[in-house]
């Protein structure tokens, strides 16, 4: 008997599944594997229904132990048919769920569940459309009641009816073991999704929620209204606070020693400071506050996430990317300290060297602070070098980029900077002068009164401020009249011609006794006289004398030559020059 009752199944799947394959030839979205999963479905139908006839043959053959034993070992070869069968589907669905697109099934916009399968010849689109089309007819019926939705079981597909006459939607085929549920747990989920989404939107459209909406966004609107003139006040009164204690700095507003901006301008750009940042405040409340306003209304509801998502989205990319960038800026900062604190005991060294409290043989005292500068840059550009792979985007091409291309742009524009710097370290370390120093650079005469790695700056008699390049310095003879005034003396030298008929020791004792009378002149050593040429009518002779302020060069000169000819010209005698003939008168005889 079990035999006839596994033909006729057999035969009714048969032709159900070569009806349900000239279906699914007509329709070009149907796939091979989904197919495959209806004829494992429809197999397991025809498994359930042999299930039960051997189910009721063996309680029928209890007491025969042959017959009992033969029943068992069919049942336990459908059951473990079913078992593979359910293993095998869900690969297939798996595979399937890879490309498979879901449809919505909303209602006023909300999107109730997806639908990724077909029923027959409607495609999974057609069927998500229809279903969204009842729900809102039912959604739309004055008289609708949730018990009006039921599900009625039809073997193992389930339709949902409304008023026990409009199907819905029909749970059948794929659709529980897509989810891997059973259809009836699927339907179930339906019913009571829609249930409570109908009621909530029916609620949500009633005219007492209306007035109470309307009402909420007016009470919205003012209170925003009152926050843009309370940020309108607090700025203002913010202003008039920051201006009344501008008006108190005459100086402006300095960094340091440096005057940054003056007090004229400070209060103008208090304003514009002011202005703009209650502009960014104002716009930033009415925008937080417009998704709050679209909130309360259903039909706007869902822009609150898409205005929120503009700012939040852009911050909480923000934040995650610093909080990622923490472990980095941890190390950064390690590093950072320990180069600072390091520096700090550099310093501290050359500090005692400059003082004289540390001696190293052949560095001198005045070196310390260059030396420092210099090994400060470098440890500086070490620190950078090892900070620079923890530094945000460092590693993508655009920053590379960059970096390259400042680079080069560096290196072409300051050619000439770097030789003046390399210049001035050059000059730091030999030495040719110091601050206050009387110096000749070139055609430049003056005293040394700052030192760059760049420039020197040179004060001329004349109080003329002369900045001179160190690479100018360098490839010009410099001549240092302070560096050995202080211990030898700088010896000043004149040179006069005086006639053959003077005897030179009369001559000797004059300038000797000239460069005496002129103040800052060193008694000792004493002052002394060459003789430098024996012209045709006149001999050349130099005073040379001592002095230990070479910054007075001009005025003692001025007084050296006053003395002169007022020692000369006391003695009767004659100055001359290749310019200047004397013609004597003879005396009367």
């Amino acid at each position: 008997m079990i035999k006839s009752y596994t033909l006729i199944f057999l035969l009714i799947s048969t032709i159900t599944l070569k009806a349900f394959q000239a279906d699914t030839l007509s329709s070009a979205s149907q796939s091979i594997d989904e197919v495959l999963l209806l004829k494992d479905q429809q197999q397991k139908q025809i498994d359930s229904l042999v299930r039960i006839q051997l189910e009721k043959q063996l309680k029928a053959a209890a007491g025969d132990q042959r017959k009992t034993r033969e029943l068992e070992e069919k049942l336990r070869k459908i059951a473990l048919s079913d078992s593979l069968r359910q293993i095998q589907q869900a690969a297939e669905i798996s595979k399937l769920k890879i490309n498979a697109k879901g449809y919505p099934v909303v209602l006023n916009q909300d999107t109730l569940f997806y639908v990724f399968t077909r029923t027959g010849s409607f495609s999974a689109q057609e069927r998500a459309q229809g279903i969204s089309k009842k729900i809102g007819q039912v959604y739309n019926d004055a008289f609708f009641l949730t018990d009006s939705l039921q599900l009625r079981a039809t073997g193992d597909n389930f339709d949902l009816v409304y008023k026990n006459s409009e199907i819905i939607l029909t749970v059948s085929n794929l659709d529980g073991p897509w989810f891997a549920k059973s259809n009836a747990q699927l339907a179930e989920e339906y019913l009571q999704v829609i249930r409570k989404e109908i009621s909530r939107e029916r609620d949500a459209h009633s005219l007492f929620n209306w007035v109470k909406r309307i009402g909420l966004a007016v009470l919205i609107l003012v209170l925003l209204f009152v926050m843009v003139m309370a940020i309108k006040w607090l700025f203002s009164r913010l202003l008039a606070l920051v201006n009344n204690r501008i008006r108190k700095r005459t100086n402006g507003l300095k960094l340091g020693s440096i005057r940054m901006i003056p007090a004229k301008d400070l209060e103008l750009l208090a304003t514009k400071v002011s202005g703009g940042l209650r502009l960014l405040v104002t716009l930033l409340t009415i925008y937080l506050s417009l998704p709050l306003l679209f909130s309360v209304f259903p039909e706007t509801e869902s822009w609150t996430s898409t205005l929120l998502s503009w700012i939040l989205g852009p911050l909480r990319i923000a934040l995650k990317g610093i909080a990622g960038y923490l472990p980095n800026l941890f190390t950064i900062v390690v590093i950072y300290l320990i180069f600072r604190y390091g520096l700090k005991a550099v310093r501290y060294f050359f500090d005692e060297v400059k003082r004289g409290n540390v001696q190293l043989r052949g560095f001198h005292a005045d070196w310390a602070l260059p030396t420092f500068n210099i090994l400060r840059f470098v440890l500086y550009a070490f620190m950078l070098i090892i900070i620079f792979p923890y530094l945000p985007g460092s590693g993508s091409a655009a920053f590379q980029g960059v970096s390259v291309f400042l680079g080069i742009l560096i290196s072409i524009g300051s050619s000439s900077a770097i030789g003046n710097i390399v210049a001035g370290l050059v000059i730091t370390y030999m030495r040719p002068f110091r601050i206050g120093d009387r110096v000749k650079i070139g055609e430049v005469t003056g005293d040394i009164i700052e030192k760059t790695m760049l420039v020197t700056r040179v004060r001329t008699i004349k109080n003329e401020d002369i900045t001179v390049p160190n690479a100018m310095v360098l490839s010009s003879s410099t001549v240092n009249y302070s560096a050995q005034a202080a211990s030898l003396g700088l010896i000043l030298h004149y040179e006069v011609t005086i006639g053959y008929d003077v005897p030179w020791k009369k001559v000797y004792e004059l300038l000797i006794d000239a460069a005496k009378k002129t103040p800052n002149i060193l008694a000792d050593p004493e002052p002394f006289v060459l003789q430098t040429n024996l012209n045709d009518y006149y001999v050349s002779y130099q005073i040379n004398a001592y002095t230990n302020q070479a910054g007075m060069q001009a005025l003692i000169y001025s007084q050296l030559l006053e003395n002169i000819q007022d020692g000369l010209g006391s003695a009767g005698i004659e100055l001359l020059s290749p310019q200047y003939n004397v013609i004597r008168k003879e005396p009367d005889r």
